[in-house]
C-alpha cells in the first residue's frame, strides 16, 4: 500500500518573509492572504522559523498580561519588543520533506504540537507547507477509490487473498468486511491492513457461518 505523500497534499505556492520583515507588513501579508502564519527564509531560501497570528498578538495583549499576572505569565520580552520577523519568530521551524507519507507528517505535527509543516527539498529549501487541514484531505477519497485498493492492495497483493474471498462495502469511509478468511489470514491483521488504508474512517469484520462445519463461524 502506498499512502499519499506530503506531495500530494502540500500548499506550493507559499507567501514567505525574511528576518528584517517589519511587524506591520507580516500583519499586512496575513490578512492579505488570509493565512494564519508565515515562514521566514534566510538569502538561500530556507527556512529558519515561523512567525503566527500568536506572535503578533503578543504586542497587544502582553504588557497586559506582564501587568496583571508578573513575568511569569506573560511572554519573553523579546516577543513583545519585537519589531521584526527576527524577533517574532518561532526558531527552528518544523520541517518535513515532500516524499514523506501523510501519516509520517500527522505523526511529527502531533509529536511536535505544531499545525503546519514546513515543507523542503534536499537542499533544505522551501518548496512548500502542509497543515492539518491539507492532511484530512485523504478523507475525501471516495468510497469507490478505498473498495479498490483494499481489495487489490490489502486482500489480493498483501494478504494472497482471492478478490471474491471478502466481500468489502464502503460508506463514508467507514468498511464492513464479511466472508471466510483462509487459516493463514487472521481478522486483526485484516483489520489493521485496511484501517492503514488512506481515508479509512472504522473497519468491521463479519464472519459468515462456515457449512463445512454445520454453520459454525470461523472468523
Amino acid at each position: 500500500m502506498n499512502h499519499q505523500t506530503v506531495r500530494d497534499v502540500m500548499s506550493s505556492a507559499v507567501v514567505r518573509v525574511q528576518a528584517g520583515t517589519p511587524f506591520k507588513e507580516i500583519a499586512h501579508l496575513l490578512l492579505e492572504y488570509d493565512i494564519t502564519a508565515v515562514p521566514v527564509v534566510d538569502a538561500a531560501d530556507r527556512p529558519v522559523g515561523v512567525v503566527s497570528e500568536a506572535d503578533l498578538l503578543h504586542k497587544m495583549w502582553g504588557r497586559q498580561e506582564a501587568a496583571v499576572t508578573g513575568a511569569g505569565g506573560a511572554p519573553p520580552p523579546a516577543k513583545m519588543s519585537a519589531v521584526d520577523a527576527a524577533g517574532l519568530m518561532t526558531s527552528p521551524p518544523v520541517c518535513a520533506y515532500e516524499d514523506w507519507s501523510v501519516v509520517d507528517a500527522a505523526r511529527v505535527m502531533a509529536r511536535h504540537g505544531v499545525k503546519r509543516l514546513l515543507v523542503v527539498d534536499e537542499e533544505q529549501r522551501l518548496i512548500g507547507v502542509v497543515s492539518r487541514s491539507d492532511l484530512l484531505r485523504i478523507f475525501l477519497r471516495t468510497d469507490q477509490a478505498i473498495r479498490t485498493e483494499i481489495v487489490e492492495e490489502v486482500l489480493v497483493k498483501t494478504l494472497g487473498e482471492a478478490p471474491s474471498a471478502v466481500q468489502v462495502d464502503v460508506t463514508n469511509g467507514q468498511v464492513v468486511l464479511s466472508g471466510r478468511l483462509s487459516p493463514g489470514v487472521s481478522v486483526a491483521e485484516l483489520e489493521e491492513l485496511c484501517g492503514a488504508v488512506d481515508g479509512v474512517v472504522a473497519v468491521e469484520f463479519r464472519p459468515v457461518p462456515d457449512p463445512e462445519t454445520d454453520g459454525e463461524v470461523r472468523p
